[in-house]
């Protein structure tokens, strides 16, 4: 197994230290080891969505750092204003909120979000769905944190009432979404901080730049190479491990990253482990041996929904499904207590050899 190079450390800290996803699966991004010959890099980090953001631009050439971390933070506030659950005043906040059932206008961008996840709930077999927040906040995995109390069979059926993408449509021109029913909850937590990833490489593209790494929250997506010249490795975490423990390193080409997990957030109840991923078929946390899932696609907003649909169809199905629509998928499986990784093709052949 490779190792992960020595990271660079700057003014504080080492940018890029192991960080957490938003699934609680863990990666860790190597950058330059310290005795070797670099070439230029600007890091830029702040915080967004509920998580950290970190850019690490090689070679990037006259570019002003403030200015175009200034940039950075004006972007990625219009994208949570847009779409966070968390902020009572976003865009997807005032909509969920919102009791017509005639057609309401949205933005362009909540709209590309929205389409995309109608592609993979679709693909998923129903897998995916943003309108499973009434679900997510049963379960005490939303805005509000519950108690670590599994609910009632009849409150899971009233959540679950409100579920499902058939209760809503979407029209591009003018852009609009229509609710069929006044309380229909959508949660785009499984797909935005993706898209913010998406929005942050085309901004740096515009900006001349070639080569770069964008990280929020464990959302990735690479371009060109690293500061010594070469692909960009990531770390992905043993879950076997209580710390943060490195368990496998790939290369990252010229795409996006992201992984769910379901070992860490958590709770119990009379014996029983209910993980924050929730089966929108079912109304409840999955039940399964599959313990985390990596994707990588063309955009980190795909890989983001994928992560989370393969994760909520558990190993066989998600193997299957990911073999059927050619997905770039690592998944990590608790076997009877020995943790083992199995790839599809499309995985083997983005990471080449490693």
């Amino acid at each position: 197994m490779d190792t992960i190079d020595q990271p660079t450390q700057r003014r504080a800290g080492a940018f890029n230290t192991i960080r957490r996803l938003g699934a609680m699966l863990l990666v860790a991004i190597s950058l330059t080891s310290g005795c070797d010959k670099h070439r230029p890099a600007m890091y830029l980090n702040g915080t967004t969505m509920g998580t950290q953001y970190a850019i690490t631009i090689a070679n990037p050439g006259e570019q002003n750092e403030a200015h175009l971390k200034s940039e950075v933070d004006t972007l990625l506030g219009v994208i949570n204003a847009t779409m966070s659950t968390y902020d009572p005043g976003s865009e997807l906040s005032r909509l969920n909120n919102n009791p017509s059932t005639d057609w309401i206008p949205i933005s362009a961008a909540l709209n590309t979000v929205l389409q995309a996840a109608v592609v993979v709930a679709q693909d998923s077999g129903g897998a995916f769905d943003v309108t499973v927040g009434p679900l997510v906040n049963l379960w005490g995995f939303g805005p509000e944190r519950g108690e670590g109390v599994a609910p009632d069979a009849s409150a899971i059926a009233s959540a679950r009432a409100r579920v499902g993408l058939e209760q809503i449509e979407l029209r591009a021109q003018p852009s609009a979404l229509r609710k069929r029913r006044p309380d229909i909850y959508i949660d785009l937590s499984a797909i935005a901080k993706g898209y913010a990833v998406d929005r942050l490489a085309a901004f740096l593209q515009n900006a001349g730049q070639r080569n770069f790494l964008v990280d929020i929250g464990g959302e990735l997506r690479a371009l060109g190479t690293n500061p010594k010249g070469q692909d960009w490795r990531i770390g992905i975490e043993n879950p076997l491990f209580d710390g943060r423990e490195i368990g496998r390193t790939m290369v990252l080409r010229n795409a996006g990253l992201a992984s769910s997990g379901n070992y860490r957030n958590y709770f119990e109840h009379d014996g029983v482990r209910y993980g924050h991923t929730i089966d929108p078929r079912t109304g409840a946390p999955v039940q399964h041996h599959l313990a985390a899932v990596t994707v990588i696609n063309s955009t980190a907003m795909f890989a983001d929904a994928w992560a989370t649909a393969l994760m909520s169809l558990g190993f066989e199905d998600g193997l299957k499904v990911a073999n059927e629509r050619a997905l770039a998928a690592l998944f990590i499986v608790d076997e009877h207590g020995d943790w083992k990784s199995y790839t599809t093709s499309a995985f083997d052949l983005a990471v080449g050899n490693n």
